[in-house]
């Protein structure tokens, strides 16, 4: 019964993967919500419903995939395990609204998954070593995906909600500002997952703009950001030497005598902008680097 698969309790998601031989696999960073009201509260902050479509990545054993199809959204979940994937498709059978998609959401085509709907909402639990290069590659590549809900490490969330002067502040912080705006909107003990993890997790949630938040073109300003935030607390005119010149400082507003996480997304238009008024360019790498390549994101 569906009541019975989204309650599933501690003992009884052990019982279900020792009865298919498995076991939580440390490389796909496994950690499964085991503790039935934090799957209702997490598909509660979703605010989801019928007519709307849902990607869940890392579905796991399935609870959080069955209390999104209580909500009557359509739901297609993602799993990398070969293992689990056999597990999943007979835990949401009973709803016809879940399609299991088996892959690597690091790699996956993504033209097929989301071709159901022009409009979607990310709902998961991502495993931790994987969640800020997804998020950054989400925001970056699938602007069919206006809203996330992310369940992450507790400093990852920090860091994608973090503003200019905060302790969490990063490149990563700058990307996600461009893209869209983020807030932390609810804390997860250690205690609701198997196994549990040493850490606290937290709940962020995403939502893309209608457009970027400044004018500068993404990937010249990503170029230059990366390089900016390489050498940590390194002043600018340093870091940035042979890509951004004094005069490009000064006719942007900016500091050279600044640090990278002490920049605001709107300092860092200006300097690409700037730069690129003046005919200047990142080098081939860096540009490519800037569209790409998010794992230092």
């Amino acid at each position: 019964r569906l009541d019975h698969l989204v309650s599933r309790t501690r003992s009884q998601s052990a019982e279900l993967l020792a009865r298919h031989g498995r076991a939580p696999r440390r490389m796909f960073g496994q950690n499964f919500v085991v503790e039935p009201e934090t799957v209702r509260r997490i598909a509660l902050l979703a605010r989801v419903g019928r007519g709307d479509h849902v990607l869940e990545i890392g579905a796991g054993l399935g609870a959080l995939t069955m209390a999104l199809a209580e909500t009557g959204a359509d739901v297609a979940a993602v799993e990398i395990d070969d293992g689990l994937v056999a597990v999943l498709r007979e835990n949401v059978a009973p709803h016809h609204d879940v399609r299991v998609v088996h892959g690597d959401a690091v790699r996956l085509d993504w033209d097929a998954p989301l071709a159901a709907a022009p409009s979607w909402t990310v709902v998961a639990n991502l495993p931790y070593n994987v969640a800020t290069p997804l998020v950054a590659d989400i925001l970056d590549e699938l602007p069919k995906v206006r809203r996330l809900l992310v369940m992450v490490q507790k400093e990852v969330a920090q860091r994608f909600a973090a503003k200019p002067g905060d302790e969490a502040f990063g490149a990563v912080s700058v990307k996600v500002d461009y893209w869209a705006t983020a807030r932390i909107v609810g804390e997860v003990s250690p205690a609701v997952f198997l196994p549990r993890p040493r850490v606290a997790s937290s709940l962020v949630e995403i939502i893309r703009r209608d457009k970027p938040a400044v004018d500068a073109p993404f990937a010249p300003m990503f170029a230059i950001l990366r390089q900016g935030f390489a050498p940590r607390r390194k002043m600018l005119r340093r870091a940035l030497d042979g890509v951004v010149t004094a005069e490009d400082f000064t006719s942007a507003g900016v500091n050279p005598e600044s640090r990278a996480e002490q920049l605001t997304l709107a300092e860092w238009s200006r300097l690409t902008l700037a730069q690129q008024d003046r005919g200047g360019a990142a080098s081939d790498e860096h540009r490519k680097n800037g569209s790409k390549e998010n794992e230092s994101l």
